[in-house]
């Protein structure tokens, strides 16, 4: 009876020992699962900062490309305003002068059309010899009164748009733009070409004087 009894305690003992030496693994268990949940917490949130980071990134490149491309604008349209501006102020002084050239040539077409107007009626070869000297003395004034003006219009626009529909001013016309003569420039231009030798010619004789 004491031996079965001995036997029952020596159970229970053995029973209480198996039990205190699973007790501590499982706690390590629970712990490592506790562990191994914190690292996957902070994974996740390193994932997260890390999402976060690239779309700040992100957005401030956004951001520089947009500050870029608005520096770019401002220099452009500052450029273009005045580019624009500037053209607008010539087109008006454009468009101003040839108006005026316009009307003076308006004004010009009719003072020419009258003289033609007049001189196509003068017919020279019908007068007589009577009516000759008053008629040529006064178809001389109608003359001079064109060519005149034809002169004072050559030279008006001699430096403008329209200075080609008067074609080479006359000699009068050159008088009065202080123009020089055919011969002054066949002068100018013959003592042009012809200095170097005359530079040389008088070297030569002052070298040949102080011999």
């Amino acid at each position: 009876m004491s031996t079965t009894s001995e036997r029952t305690h020596a159970v229970r003992i053995r029973h209480s020992d198996e039990l205190d030496m699973l007790t501590p693994m499982n706690a390590r268990g629970g712990r490592s699962d506790e562990y191994e949940d914190k690292l996957q917490a902070a994974q996740r949130e390193l994932e997260r900062i890390q999402q976060e980071r690239e779309e700040l990134e992100r957005k401030k490149r956004e951001v520089e490309e947009l500050n870029a491309r608005r520096r770019t604008f401002i220099a452009q349209q500052a450029e273009l305003i005045d580019k624009l501006g500037t053209a607008l102020t010539r087109i008006d002084r454009t468009l101003f002068e040839i108006r005026e050239e316009a009307d003076d040539l308006e004004q010009c077409r009719t003072c020419f059309a009258g003289h033609l107007d007049k001189l196509e009626k003068i017919k020279p070869e019908g007068w007589s010899s009577d009516s000759m000297p008053d008629k040529l003395e006064r178809s001389t004034l109608i003359l001079d009164a064109a060519t005149d003006d034809f002169d004072s219009a050559a030279a008006h626009f001699n430096n403008g748009r329209s200075g080609a529909i008067f074609g080479e001013p006359s000699k009068r016309t050159r008088a009065k733009l202080g123009l020089p003569s055919e011969f002054a420039v066949n002068l100018r231009n013959g003592f042009a070409f012809n200095l170097p030798v005359i530079i040389l010619g008088t070297i030569a004789l002052l070298v040949y004087l102080t011999r």
